[in-house]
């Protein structure tokens, strides 16, 4: 009996939980046709039929990690300062969850670094998130929370931050645990704020007779 469309749909889902738990335990240079039959309980042979190359293995896994991503519940205390803040919160790896997603990206970047097709497709997605800051910070500077300027300029700096801030986590949870995190986050926030308030300085009176 021909396997019906549902049957179809239900093993790609199989594959694509497979796929996940590989990534999550052993980070992307674990990803191989061979690891993901083991999850599966399959033989490889079932794999190309899905995944012909390896190529085309690392491809579907990094749309996956993007879905995965994006579907995350997203975090909305307001507009403005406090929306771009969200946005940082949102990348930092503050939940296991979070943690798992970030450690699977750091892993895939020298995947992505050795191919150009897969450069290209990072600069898009960093791009992509960048312009979603870009939209914050602007609203931010509408609202008198963050110094005139260029907002891209500002959107790059925090995102800069914020993958810095991954990368550190990552290797030393003991010394960035998700509050120091946040701490951090909102040092650099007020940092970015503090060019609306007035320096103080001498007094213009004091030269006066």
């Amino acid at each position: 009996m021909p396997r019906s469309k549902g049957d179809h749909e239900a093993r790609r889902h199989d594959v694509s939980a497979a796929v996940w738990q590989v990534m999550a335990a052993r980070g992307f240079a674990g990803l191989t046709l061979r690891a993901v039959a083991a999850e599966l309980g399959a033989t490889t042979g079932l794999l190309t039929h899905y995944f012909p190359t390896k190529r085309a293995l690392v491809a579907y896994a990094l749309d996956l990690l993007e879905e995965r991503t994006l579907s995350r519940p997203r975090r909305r205390a307001g507009d403005g300062l406090a929306a771009l803040r969200d946005a940082i919160l949102d990348i930092l790896p503050l939940t296991s969850e979070a943690t798992v997603s970030n450690r699977i990206w750091v892993s895939s970047w020298d995947n992505a670094l050795a191919d150009p097709a897969l450069s290209t497709d990072y600069a898009r997605r960093y791009a992509e998130g960048r312009d979603r800051m870009v939209k914050r910070v602007i609203a931010a500077q509408e609202a008198g929370e963050l110094p005139p300027g260029e907002p891209t300029d500002l959107a790059t700096g925090a995102q800069a931050f914020a993958l810095g801030l991954v990368v550190q986590a990552l290797f030393d949870p003991a010394a960035f645990p998700p509050g120091r995190q946040v701490e951090l986050l909102d040092d650099y926030l007020a940092g970015l704020s503090a060019g609306l308030r007035p320096t103080s300085g001498p007094d213009p009176s004091a030269s006066r007779g």
